[in-house]
């Protein structure tokens, strides 16, 4: 049985909550910008539902908890975060109560740590309310099978992709996947803190799996015609880097150049200036997921965007 509840207007925009399987929700934060993803709200008879990924901002939280208790009465007695960034963590406190176990890859609870609140610090006119950094208490590495009471869920590790600590939660049964920020419909994917190539090796891997239903972690449900809308995209960026790398243009300037091109209505444009930063170091022979100067590279993306920060909905 599949449904809708919303579109639910507020301060913050549409939220859609969508049944895509029996007893399990897509959360859907429908504005565009940085940092206003969705998540999802997996039932569990009699044990509490399992909560994938939380919110950006206290009032986002705050929100979401109230929709994961109208589905099942209670706290999650689960949380699992797709990856560290942020909107995908900073309401682990505010939607799980003390009951809650939060899990995550290994390497995403590493960085996590590392990386604290510091988004906060990238749009400091955002409201972000009294969010606090709330680690994973238990992490995995290639895989984790989590017995629900009707179906399985795996929690899978791809390797790097949009981050080194990127988690895939494949429904196998139902065929539907939690892609965290892997796969976004109509959004430009982000590659500065994860790996081109190993992203494309991901799309391969997630193409076996063969998924009928797709939550992204930014943009509207799909199915699998995401998965080559992405690897058109990254065939895209490879060559694209390949040609101006070759004509010895920096990134920045690679970008600026390019003029026209067919992803530029996607969401978050600017991205390509990082994600070229992150062609650039695989073509140097660098490790995939090698660090790099994020927030210098944050900063030529302001540049791209003509010294304007770019839109952030939070």
């Amino acid at each position: 049985m599949t449904g809708t509840r919303g579109p639910t207007s507020t301060a913050h925009g549409p939220v859609v909550l969508k049944e895509i399987a029996d007893g399990v929700h897509a959360y859907l934060q429908e504005t565009d910008g940085w940092c206003v993803n969705n998540a999802g709200v997996l039932l569990d008879e009699g044990r509490g539902p399992v909560v994938v990924d939380t919110v950006a901002t206290e009032a986002r939280a705050r929100r979401l908890g109230d929709a994961v208790r109208g589905l099942g009465g209670s706290e999650p007695r689960l949380l699992v975060n797709t990856h560290f960034h942020g909107d995908h963590t900073f309401g682990n406190a505010l939607v799980g109560g003390a009951g809650t176990v939060v899990v995550a890859h290994e390497r995403a609870r590493q960085e996590m740590a590392a990386a604290g609140l510091g988004l906060t610090g990238l749009w400091p006119g955002v409201d972000w309310g009294k969010v606090e950094l709330r680690l994973p208490d238990q992490t995995y590495d290639g895989r984790m099978d989590l017995h629900l009471a009707r179906r399985t869920v795996q929690l899978l590790h791809p390797g790097p992709a949009h981050t080194t600590g990127d988690t895939l939660v494949w429904l196998p049964e139902d065929r539907v996947l939690f892609a965290g920020d892997i796969v976004m419909s109509g959004c430009t994917p982000f590659l500065l803190m994860g790996s081109l190539h190993g992203s494309l090796s991901t799309i391969a891997f997630l193409r076996e799996l063969a998924p009928r239903v797709v939550v992204g972690g930014h943009g509207p449900l799909s199915g699998p015609e995401v998965l080559d809308e992405t690897e058109r995209y990254l065939r895209w960026l490879l060559a694209t880097a390949e040609g101006a790398k070759a004509a010895g243009l920096a990134p920045l300037e690679a970008a600026r150049q390019l003029g026209a091109h067919p992803y530029q209505h996607w969401t978050d444009p600017e991205r390509l200036v990082g994600n070229l930063h992150r062609a650039y170091a695989e073509s140097n022979g660098g490790p995939y997921g090698e660090p790099l100067d994020v927030v210098g590279i944050f900063s030529e993306m302001v540049e791209f965007n003509g010294g304007r920060l770019p839109t952030c909905h939070a």
